[in-house]
């Protein structure tokens, strides 16, 4: 409440340099309350001078004060408070702002493009270029003003950088990040910035670059588990299948030991980088997956590269983490690894199945089966594109009408590996059931005509719906051709064509049944066809990928035509015996 003095101002200064110094390293933050402290401060400057400018900003309060104030006595006190007022600046992602006030601070008018020759990186040169002046040793510091104009620049590095890096510049993010790297900061600060350094390589389709900058990382805090992640990722891009199982569990490992924290490095202040670090890229980067997360990528990841009993037993521990409470410890966003709970189910059943546990995979089926029969409706149909997609209710209805066909598709699927699996236990006669109660299931939802939307709202879940219908088909087909059931085979193969036309299997299975109803002149002739057809195997096959979820994979990879050499050579010769070109 004492009216301001000049003789006074400098330890004034100092001492609210010190306590903001203190409430910023309790609150470990940067963005809260300071701001109002330091404007009090520049207020109290100018009333000791006789001046009164309530009605400024705060960084009109530093233009007047650095351009007018010239008094020796004041100029540290004042740079001190002016670096503290840029750290906050920092903190809450405001680097023009913090620019301009270095520009002030270190009466530059060059802007340092000698050293920096994107504009963008002013504010690095300026901070380099401001000279702290020196500190009377009779006003002791809880941090020296040159300690925070190094944690200043190596903050300044690090945000462009990961403004360049979210902007897709990535030359520039490599170039600042590397500068960063170089910078005054912890241990924990520095292996952030090489995890970043890593992606940003990865961006840039430099994986082995990538990965040395995130063992870097790992090397100089083990405990910087992000790192992991994104080296997982870069095995993944490589197609490394072993190296990426082998980062996945040690992640997971890590995560299950869960460590206390370590301390971030031997030096401590008051004001540190990570304190003034506060962006959702980083975020985003730097996002410790929970181990249910990391479990769920080795399962899905052994099952995509044939490991099934890997895939199995990772799949069992997953749903037995499911079972304790899952759901409640992980955020299912956009950011999570894990897809919804019934995929996950599916893809255990079909790991399963590869391992021969045909009857546990009917087990955990019957658990998706159970769990979605109330959440479908009587019929539900894949309208045409609304034309309001900006209206809420419109929106809303969009979104359930997705829901329940997401909901029909896991369901059918669920009936449809039962099937597989009691095809496998040789049950052709249940499998047939099961298979037919899933076409059954498909009823409900309209995927053809007129009104059927296939390019807009709701293109996925209707080409799952349609490669489901395709594989039910096919797998009662088949199981129609074990009972001797050729009539209705051969339904079940001309359906499967009209949906997938020109399938590869679906036509050969088509030329068996015909053969095996003895009209072979039939037989011969689609076979011909299906031989000049040949050339759009791939695409076919390129076509059975698309769209296709992880738990039809299986399902897929049943329905191959076996019997193909000697369904040829039986055709070859009734051609020839009726003097027919067997060549053609």
């Amino acid at each position: 409440g004492l009216p301001a003095a000049f003789p006074a101002l400098p330890l004034e200064l100092t001492v609210l340099y010190n306590s903001l110094l203190f409430t910023v390293g309790a609150s470990e933050s940067a963005t809260g309350g300071e701001a109002e402290g330091i404007r009090q401060g520049l207020l109290r400057v100018l009333e000791a001078y006789g001046v009164c400018r309530q009605d400024l900003s705060t960084e009109d309060l530093w233009q007047k004060l650095l351009q007018e104030v010239t008094a020796e006595e004041l100029k540290a006190p004042l740079h001190r408070l002016g670096a503290l007022q840029a750290a906050c600046w920092l903190a809450a992602g405001h680097l023009g702002r913090t620019t301009r006030l270095f520009r002030l601070l270190s009466n530059t008018k060059d802007s340092g493009r000698a050293y920096f020759p994107d504009r963008e990186n002013e504010l690095l040169f300026l901070i380099k270029a401001w000279h702290v002046p020196a500190e009377e040793a009779s006003l002791p510091l809880a941090q020296s003003t040159k300690e925070l104009k190094d944690i200043l620049w190596t903050t300044a590095a690090f945000l462009q950088g990961l403004r360049d890096l979210e902007a897709g510049n990535f030359p520039t993010a490599l170039f600042l990040l590397q500068e960063a790297a170089e910078g005054f900061c912890s241990k924990r600060v520095l292996a952030q910035i090489y995890t970043c350094l890593g992606y940003c390589a990865q961006q840039m389709g430099k994986p082995q670059t990538a990965l040395q900058h995130l063992k870097r990382a790992l090397q100089v805090d083990f405990q910087c588990l992000p790192a992991l992640s994104h080296v997982a990722a870069v095995y993944h891009e490589l197609r490394d299948t072993e190296g990426e199982l082998q980062a996945l569990a040690l992640l997971y490992e890590a995560l299950e030991k869960k460590p206390p924290t370590a301390a971030s490095s031997s030096l401590y202040c008051l004001i540190q980088t990570e304190l003034l670090l506060h962006t959702p890229i980083l975020a985003s980067l730097l996002r410790h997956r929970h181990p249910s997360e990391v479990k769920y990528l080795l399962a899905q990841r052994c099952l995509q590269d044939g490991r099934v009993t890997d895939a199995i037993e990772h799949y069992l521990d997953f749903l037995t983490l499911l079972q304790e409470g899952l759901q409640e410890q992980v955020p299912l966003d956009d950011s999570s690894a894990l897809p919804r709970i019934p995929e996950v189910f599916l893809e255990a059943a079909s790991a399963l199945e590869q391992g021969g546990r045909h009857q546990d995979a009917i087990t955990v089926c019957e658990e998706v089966i159970s769990r979605t029969t109330d959440l479908i409706p009587r019929m539900l149909q894949a309208e045409k594109k609304l034309e309001q997609p900006d209206c809420p209710s419109l929106g809303a209805g969009l979104s359930q009408k997705k829901e329940s066909l997401c909901c029909l598709a896991w369901r059918a699927a669920g009936y449809l590996h039962q099937g597989w699996a009691w095809a496998k236990l040789g049950e052709s006669k249940e499998a047939i059931v099961q298979f037919s109660r899933c076409l059954g299931d498909l009823l409900r939802v309209q995927l053809y005509g007129p009104g059927v939307d296939l390019t807009g709202n709701f293109l996925t879940e209707v080409e799952v719906l349609q490669k489901i219908r395709l594989l039910a088909l096919m797998g009662r087909g088949m199981q129609f051709l074990e009972l001797k059931r050729h009539k209705e085979a051969l339904l079940d193969f001309q359906h499967s064509l009209h949906i997938s036309p020109g399938d590869p299997a679906a036509a050969s299975y088509l030329v068996q049944a015909l053969w095996n109803l003895n009209r072979k002149q039939e037989a011969a002739t689609h076979w011909q066809k299906l031989c000049l057809s040949t050339a759009g195997e791939d695409r076919q096959q390129e076509g059975h990928g698309r769209c296709c979820p992880l738990y039809l994979v299986s399902c897929l990879k049943q329905m191959a035509f076996l019997h193909h050499e000697s369904l040829a050579r039986s055709v070859r010769e009734y051609l020839r015996t009726t003097g027919q070109d067997p060549g053609r």
